[in-house]
């Protein structure tokens, strides 16, 4: 699930790692491409080694920083959270984000606004 791949980022963010390898899932390598296309990450590619399909992520560091310094996650299994784009809002003054599931696919919150379309509110992420 996404939870796991966020709290992987995290810790290899924390551990100074330059890049990670991931299961892959196609949720999970979508919400990789909406990080990346807000440098949360660097890079994000998919990669078979022995048989098996990973996401290969490589992470971004501001000043020896990581990019990602926390995140919380919105929509559980047991709790769905679902919202209307009028409901949107900018996350932590402008300086995180938030990732919803769409029918149009997995996009940011300003992407979802823009777009005028709503979703399962997945989670929030800041730097």
């Amino acid at each position: 699930m996404y939870y796991d791949l966020l709290a992987r980022i995290k810790n290899a963010a924390m551990a100074e790692k330059p890049s990670l390898l991931a299961p892959f899932s196609k949720v999970d390598f979508e919400i990789a491409k909406v990080l990346a296309k807000a440098n949360y990450i660097k890079d994000v590619q998919k990669k078979v080694v022995n048989r098996k399909n990973f996401i290969e992520l490589k992470l971004t560091y501001n000043n020896n920083h990581p990019a990602i310094s926390g995140f919380k996650i919105m929509s559980k299994p047991g709790r769905r959270f679902y919202t209307r784009y009028q409901e949107l809002k900018s996350i932590k003054n402008g300086y995180g984000l938030g990732v919803l599931s769409t029918s149009r696919g997995i996009m940011d919150n300003k992407e979802a606004k823009k777009n005028r379309v709503g979703g399962e509110y997945l989670f929030e992420i800041w730097k």
